[in-house]
């Protein structure tokens, strides 16, 4: 339960403030293109809270926040006075409109970039991508990369954590081969081949690491307890972090995975756990709860999560930079971000990504949790990446989106004329079922992963 009350309230944080830089975009440029902005409201229903400026806009805190909007003067939903035709959004000049409009998703992308420059100029640090594991009969192995390969470069570009490695693969796919140079356990540089001719993500939350038969490097698990989940059967037990096991209904217990196996295999029984705890051995009893796994069948879930082993010296490394270099990686990253996005989609059109990999609000939701936990730097990379989707996403030609009306509005740009009202309200109603299916599915693929 607190679990999910601190996802609740991490998406609802993140959301309202990715809404409130996207909606003042479109405030900001509307107020200086001359059109009279009515009301500035964060969320939908009714308002919570409100105020007005010396302009007479109406500021509004709604009570669901799920969204917002900027309510502009507009000749085709409001009656507008003579005196105040002027100051009408529809009857201002074509580039205003377009200005006013693109201003929303430009405003998230600018977002991203300071957010980003906060976070390098904070620090970051990273594992460096160096390879754990090769699975048998994969992509990395035919390519012959092996464990204690340092990843050095991806088609020619530096890459200097696991993230810039997982967007190199999915920015090329649809391609046959991808250069990786790496640097061996032997400290030799070498050039290996991966063939992607014909790669897809069609799995489920399929990592493409994962897919290609890459798990980067790790320490080891210990038996020593690093967390415990809140209202588990770990913490009902009296399990606390720092306990050591030692064994398991008198047997010894070896390693994590040994122990993981039989909890799982025993769901709802009561188990006799010994642990030390301070240098004291002592017997708890524990009885794992029931969830249902993967493969439809009940197994048993403690609550624990293990510390692992210190990492070898070289393996983390701490990246910090100056304001100046920190815009400018900001910018970089940003922009690699929205390249990747709109590659992304096009993956989704051509097949090369399945629809399952697309993720909802629950998704969002958990993310937002997952990364407040994390630390601060973890929070603003997640708020970086999500504002620039949340624009990206705002740009797709539906007409119910920023960039539905972009398409109008360019289209009466080149015909000298605008789109006649009936084809714009065929253009909305087609657009509004295409959003609504698209956020059904994403909502069962959310529901799906719970």
């Amino acid at each position: 339960m607190f679990d999910f009350f601190w996802n609740l309230g991490s998406f609802i944080f993140a959301l309202g403030i990715l809404v409130t830089v996207h909606e003042y975009g479109h405030f900001w440029v509307a107020r200086r293109a001359g059109v009279e902005v009515l009301r500035f409201s964060i969320g939908f229903g009714k308002p919570l809270y409100r105020w007005y400026d010396k302009h007479g806009t109406e500021y509004v805190i709604a009570m669901i926040p799920l969204g917002g909007y900027v309510k502009m003067l507009d000749g085709r939903v409001d009656d507008v006075p003579s005196d105040k035709q002027h100051l009408a959004f529809n009857n201002k000049p074509v580039m205003s409109r377009i200005a006013v409009v693109a201003a929303g998703p430009i405003a998230n992308f600018l977002f991203a970039i300071i957010v980003l420059a906060a976070m390098y100029m904070i620090g970051v640090q990273s594992a460096k991508p160096i390879v754990g594991n090769v699975q048998v009969n994969s992509r990395a192995v035919q390519a012959n990369i092996q464990s204690g390969d340092h990843i050095l470069s991806m088609s020619g570009k530096e890459v200097n954590t696991w993230q810039d490695v997982t967007f190199s693969l999915m920015s090329h796919l649809g391609e046959d081969v991808i250069e990786v140079k790496v640097k061996d356990a032997q400290q030799q540089i070498a050039i290996r081949k991966i063939n992607v001719d014909g790669w897809k993500l069609d799995k489920q939350d399929e990592a493409p690491l994962t897919a290609i038969g890459i798990m980067p490097f790790r320490p080891a698990l210990t038996l020593t307890l690093g967390h415990i989940a809140k209202e588990s059967a770990a913490e009902l037990a009296g399990l606390q972090i720092n306990d050591t096991i030692k064994s398991l209904d008198n047997k010894p217990v070896t390693s994590w995975q040994q122990f993981v196996q039989i909890i799982q295999s025993s769901p709802n029984q009561t188990l006799s756990l010994n642990i030390e705890r301070n240098g004291i051995n002592q017997i708890i009893q524990i009885t794992p709860q029931a969830r249902q796994g993967q493969d439809g069948t009940m197994q048993g879930f403690l609550g624990v999560v293990p510390l692992l082993e210190k990492w070898p010296d070289g393996y983390i490394e701490t990246r910090h930079y100056g304001p100046l270099d920190s815009m400018v990686l900001g910018a970089e990253k940003t922009f690699e971000l929205v390249r990747l996005s709109f590659d992304m989609i096009g993956s989704l059109l051509t097949g090369q990504v399945s629809v399952k990999n697309l993720s909802g609000p629950v998704g969002i939701a958990v993310g937002a949790g997952t990364s407040v936990s994390y630390g601060i730097v973890a929070f603003l990379s997640f708020l970086a990446l999500i504002s620039v989707n949340l624009g990206v996403f705002n740009l797709l030609p539906l007409p119910v989106l920023d960039g539905g009306h972009l398409m109008y509005y360019i289209i009466e740009l080149i015909r000298k004329k605008p789109v006649s009202e009936k084809t714009q309200e065929l253009g909305f109603k087609v657009g509004a079922i295409v959003l609504i299916a698209l956020t059904c599915f994403a909502l069962l693929n959310d529901v799906s992963r719970l």
